[in-house]
């Protein structure tokens, strides 16, 4: 096998990588730190569009961990990115926060119910079934179904919540038309983001916690993955997949002295 290029920049899953149920990771500090110390390009990811860049700016900010704005990807900035190139200047009806709407806004979309280009579902903590009978009577009248990702279930300090892929398989039911997800573990978000921060594929590590959206999404991307043990998979479960991370460490500690 090909030896592998010198890592040049890093990117990184937030939730169960960085912080767990609002509280960070020990080691998350000092690896963000290495990176900032280090100038590589890096970005901290998640499939979440509940909230924008700078709200998570904010959030993150609160906890210790001091994340530019400009570092920070979403799966909504994914998806305005794709509609953006898609479809410039199009209408949207659109079931989500205000990660989703403003990421749409930004790029000159009109949001609206009348005869939309896309239904674009997002996450949310106030799922209506009215607004989910909209986006289906839209969807069967020849709006395009687009997803910001394909997580069927959320964490939280209760315990797991539905999540937008639980959601869009409901829609899916109703109409018989898929959505396209535009987050992980869809490379188009990993590629965009490579792209946002000037960064190439291979030399490039991908940083996750779930092997189903962050470890598929770097190895479909061509980066070097690394599964932390901090977030939702265990070493038992690597093994029911047919791919496997690059590597396999207990946390983002781990990681400090590679940067």
């Amino acid at each position: 096998m090909a030896e592998r290029k010198p890592i040049e920049s890093w990117l990184t899953d937030m939730d169960g990588v960085l912080i767990h149920e609002g509280v960070p990771i020990p080691g998350a500090d000092a690896f963000l730190k290495r990176l900032k110390e280090s100038g590589k390009p890096f970005l901290v990811l998640t499939n979440n569009s509940i909230y924008t860049a700078r709200d998570l700016h904010a959030r993150l900010k609160r906890m210790g961990l001091d994340i530019p704005v400009e570092n920070i990807w979403t799966s909504a900035l994914a998806t305005a990115k794709f509609l953006d190139d898609q479809r410039p200047n199009g209408t949207a009806y659109v079931i989500g926060e205000a990660g989703l709407t403003t990421a749409l806004h930004d790029i000159g979309y009109v949001l609206t119910d009348a005869d939309p280009d896309y239904v674009v579902l997002g996450e949310t903590r106030t799922y209506s079934f009215e607004a989910m009978t909209k986006a289906v009577r839209l969807i069967n009248n020849g709006a395009r179904f687009i997803c910001t990702n394909p997580d069927e279930t959320g964490p939280s300090l209760e315990g797991p919540l539905p999540a937008t892929g639980a959601v869009a398989a409901l829609i899916t039911k109703a109409t018989g038309k898929e959505p396209y997800f535009a987050g992980k573990p869809n490379p188009l978000m990993m590629r965009t983001g490579l792209n946002a921060i000037g960064a190439h594929s291979e030399t490039s590590v991908m940083i996750g916690d779930r092997m189903d959206t962050d470890v598929l999404a770097g190895l479909e991307a061509g980066m070097v993955t690394y599964l932390v043990l901090t977030g939702l998979t265990t070493p038992v479960e690597v093994e029911k997949y047919p791919f496997r991370p690059s590597h396999i460490v207990d946390s983002i500690a781990d990681l400090v002295e590679l940067v």
